[in-house]
Formats: C-alpha cells, sequence, structure tokens
C-alpha cells in the first residue's frame, strides 16, 4: 500500500465532504484502540475542527490511559483537535439500574454502552456544527459485521472503512501513532471483563482479513484454515441484517 496516496486520499475525501456538507469538521469518539487514533490522526490533518470526545463508561484505565496519550499526541500536533472528556459511567449506571427491572441480558447492556456513546457524538456534533467520523474497519464493517447497530454503526461517514485491519496498522505506523495503542489488543471496551475482539470472535484480525479473501477451493485447507471460514461466515450471515439497507415494505401502487 502506497502510505502517502492512501494519506492524501483520505484526507482529500473528508475536506471535500465536509464542504458539501456545509459542516465545519469533525467528531471523533477516542476508545484508546488503533482505529479511532487512525480515524482522528487523518481528521486532524485536514485542518478543519476536530473534536476528541473522550466517553469512558466504567472503563479499564489502560484504555482510558492510551485514549488520553492519543489526545495529547495530537493537540500537540494540530491547533484544530480540541477534546472533550465525558464520564458516562454514571448516566450508564442510572440507566442499567432503570431498566434492569424489564431486562436482564448482558449483551442487551454492552450494546446500550455504545449506543449511548453515539447519543452523545451526536449532541456535541449538532452543537457544534460537526460531522460524526467513523472508525469502522473493512473487516468489521463488510465483513462480520462487528459492531452495534445505531450504536458504532451510527456515523455520518467512514474514513477508514475501507482498509483491512492490516492496512489499519500499516498507515497508523506511517502517521507515527504510539505503539502502545497499535500493539494493544484491538477490543470494543464495552464489556466489564474487558474481552478482547479475538475472544469475542474466536478468530484475529489476520485470520478474518484471509477469510474474507478466500476464493479458493476448500479441499486442502488445514482445519484452522476451515474452522476460521465457518467463524467468518458465521459472523457474515448473522449480522447481515447490520450490512444491507433497513427492508422497506413497499406497498403496490393500486392498493394507495
Amino acid at each position: 500500500m502506497n502510505n502517502e496516496l492512501v494519506k492524501n486520499h483520505i484526507i482529500d475525501w473528508l475536506n471535500q465532504y465536509c464542504i458539501s456538507s456545509k459542516k465545519d469538521g469533525f467528531v471523533v469518539g477516542i476508545s484508546g484502540g488503533i482505529d479511532s487514533a487512525l480515524t482522528s490522526t487523518l481528521c486532524a490533518l485536514t485542518s478543519k475542527k476536530t473534536i476528541c470526545l473522550s466517553m469512558p463508561i466504567n472503563q479499564n484505565t489502560n484504555q482510558i490511559e492510551r485514549a488520553n496519550e492519543h489526545i495529547r499526541f495530537l493537540k500537540k500536533q494540530f491547533e484544530n483537535v480540541v477534546s472533550i472528556d465525558l464520564n458516562l459511567s454514571d448516566s450508564f449506571n442510572h440507566f442499567k439500574t432503570e431498566l434492569s427491572k424489564y431486562c436482564n441480558s448482558e449483551i442487551s447492556f454492552v450494546n446500550s454502552k455504545s449506543r449511548l456513546r453515539m447519543v452523545s457524538l451526536y449532541c456535541i456534533a449538532q452543537e457544534k456544527n460537526v460531522l460524526v467520523a467513523g472508525t469502522g474497519n473493512k473487516v468489521e464493517d463488510f465483513g462480520i459485521g462487528f459492531y452495534t447497530k445505531y450504536g458504532d454503526g451510527g456515523v455520518d461517514l467512514s474514513p477508514i472503512a475501507d482498509l483491512m485491519k492490516s492496512q489499519v496498522k500499516e498507515l497508523a505506523e506511517f502517521l507515527n501513532i504510539s505503539k502502545n495503542i497499535i500493539e494493544a489488543p484491538p477490543t470494543d471496551g464495552l464489556w466489564d471483563n474487558d474481552k478482547t475482539d479475538e475472544q469475542q470472535i474466536g478468530a484475529t484480525y489476520d485470520e478474518l482479513e484471509w477469510a474474507m479473501n478466500f476464493e479458493s477451493s476448500e479441499n486442502k485447507l488445514a482445519s484452522r484454515q476451515r474452522e476460521v471460514l465457518r467463524i467468518y461466515r458465521k459472523f457474515n450471515q448473522s449480522n447481515a441484517h447490520k450490512m444491507l439497507p433497513i427492508p422497506v415494505c413497499k406497498i403496490p401502487g393500486e392498493l394507495i
């Protein structure tokens, strides 16, 4: 991958979309992970207003520190970067206490954390006249649908969604993003026991990239490769509802 050309292409695309949308810049949720670090850096490179929003919810301190480290890195380099620290722990805890009277599903509360962050991003976006920049990569957004519907999947534009996770890492290294962030195990930061993405999915991103690109015969595959394909296809099929347009019931003309 030609990192310089890819970087410039994304920056130009962000600028053009921002201008056509008549917005002043971008807001990005900073998690302490590589995807949000790369997205926010690319937004900052547009020279337009870039708001870094930290939104911990009962978060692991290591994740919070990596997020703060990246925000400091950006603010030191770019005058157009500002940050907001919005601790949503009390808000979420109150929400969970009230809703627990009717719902006890762990996964529903995990996803609610992501949706609370989305609501916060859009509050800031509307107030500051900026766009919500998504942080999903190609494997997550178009391979296995590994995001929360109307959570981190609720964005205005997706600057890195055509980059595989390995390409995200390559571009992040090219832009001198902290090794602490690049080498940190990928995690969505939504689980109380700090589950990594690999623990949730059952495969690494390198394996998923291979599965996403696999088009050959399966006859000579090793057992692990067959298992990875099974995992990939299971997620791809079960999360298709996230990746396809919302079904619309079309009413025949003669009924209207």
